[in-house]
């Protein structure tokens, strides 16, 4: 069949769009931006749900389409993406579009808990979307995953990394109920839906049983070869202010919603799910292949690891500018300038400036997004400080604490750092 798939390029749409391809089918690719060039089977087009909320805007999309897979989806709201456009006005254009087109079926990604109890934005948004596209005139079916794990997810990289923690918060006593899915599971099922008859109606897409939050994260947490976790449960008033928290960091997914989601449980019967896929989905102690364990616990390691590095390093620039400025004497500071050749008249106006950089490298470290130049200028800095202090106060080469000799783990620190940055 000739399939439109919405979302191709996020995590859900990369992995569908893989196992569409394998089964044979020829896909129609939405992607905002620029599309990439074709391949034989992938024809891309450009559409974008914060822009496209009218039918007129997705027809020539739907050509002579068999069938349509929407896997847009948005777990927190951003300044130029909200849940009403993503989750509602673009997907019901899209739906009303393919009806009127005549599209055969049409299979809404949802997500389980987006029913009459929904309480959070999130859920209310998808639960609009998929009660409108079961009213209209076509064959349609909601596909409701619960928690999805794949090895190159978002949700799947947060959660490692928590259960890698060297102890384990958990929210209340880590009772609350899940039932993670997983990703090829989920693409079958919808490969297998489109091979079989057309039906309607909603589809809870689970695992083989739920489990608790904290039998999860010690089933990751062995997955990875770790040892047994320790679990600190934490009072339910205090989870919801460290999420409230968290929730004004970069990128995170926890927030006061998706921990009110997770109080709320997301579970249901594995038997439908299993008789599309005409077995038993994967069990959570199979998510975790042995072969990528190690990759899996070095990857959750640093994800917690390599931010406590880069704050140490910036206090480490923040404490030098303050004792450089307020707690070393100033007329010792000043004689080692003058030693290593600064004029004395020049030399308070160095001292300020040299802690000055110091705070600015300090909270550039704390607060840049893009560190690659920041961690070069450091090590520039540090190089550059060593090689002065080696010719003109060698004896610090014998201080009994090594304050030179320090810098060279310092320096390897930086270096890791900027090599694992990202562009």
């Amino acid at each position: 069949m000739l399939i439109l798939l919405t979302g191709a390029t996020g995590f859900l749409g990369r992995h569908l769009l893989a196992a569409l391809l394998a089964a044979g089918h020829r896909v129609r690719a939405v992607r905002r931006g620029t599309p990439p060039a074709d391949s034989a089977h992938v024809h891309w087009v450009e559409g974008d749900f914060a822009r496209d909320h009218s039918p007129e805007a997705w027809l020539t999309h739907l050509d002579g389409v068999d069938a349509v897979v929407n896997a847009v989806g948005l777990f927190r709201e951003t300044a130029a993406q909200s849940f009403e456009a993503l989750h509602e006005r673009a997907p019901i254009a899209l739906f009303q579009a393919a009806a009127r087109t005549g599209v055969a079926r049409v299979i809404q990604i949802s997500a389980l808990g987006a029913d009459d109890q929904a309480t959070t934005p999130y859920h209310r948004s998808k639960k609009h979307a998929d009660d409108v596209l079961l009213a209209l005139p076509l064959a349609a079916t909601v596909v409701q995953p619960s928690l999805v794990y794949g090895p190159d997810g978002a949700s799947a990289w947060m959660l490692q990394k928590w259960a890698a923690l060297p102890l384990v918060p958990l929210p209340g006593d880590g009772s609350q109920q899940i039932q993670p899915v997983f990703i090829d599971d989920l693409c079958d099922a919808v490969v297998k839906l489109l091979a079989g008859p057309p039906r309607s109606g909603r589809l809870a897409a689970v695992g083989p049983g739920p489990l608790s939050l904290r039998a999860y994260l010690a089933v990751l947490r062995r997955g990875m070869g770790l040892d047994d976790a320790r679990f600190v449960p934490i009072p339910k008033p205090l989870a919801k202010a460290a999420v409230t928290l968290a929730a004004r960091l970069p990128g995170s997914l926890a927030d006061p919603d998706s921990l009110a989601m997770l109080e709320r449980g997301n579970t249901a019967d594995a038997e439908p799910f299993s008789r599309v896929l005409g077995r038993a989905p994967r069990s959570p102690r199979a998510f975790i292949r042995p072969e990528q364990a190690g990759a899996a616990r070095d990857a959750a390691l640093l994800g917690h690891l390599l931010p406590l590095l880069r704050v140490s390093i910036a206090v480490i620039w923040l404490v030098t500018g303050f004792v450089s400025l307020w707690v070393h004497p100033v007329a010792d500071s000043l004689e080692l300038l003058r030693r290593v050749g600064v004029p004395a008249a020049l030399g308070p106006l160095m001292l300020v400036g040299a802690a000055g950089l110091d705070f600015a490298l300090g909270v550039g470290t704390l607060v840049l997004r893009r560190r690659r130049p920041l961690w070069l200028a450091q090590i520039a800095l540090i190089v550059f400080y060593t090689a002065v202090i080696s010719l003109y106060l060698p004896e610090f080469w014998a201080h009994p604490y090594g304050p030179i000799l320090k810098n060279l783990p310092l320096l390897a620190a930086i270096w890791l750092l900027y090599a694992l940055e990202k562009d």
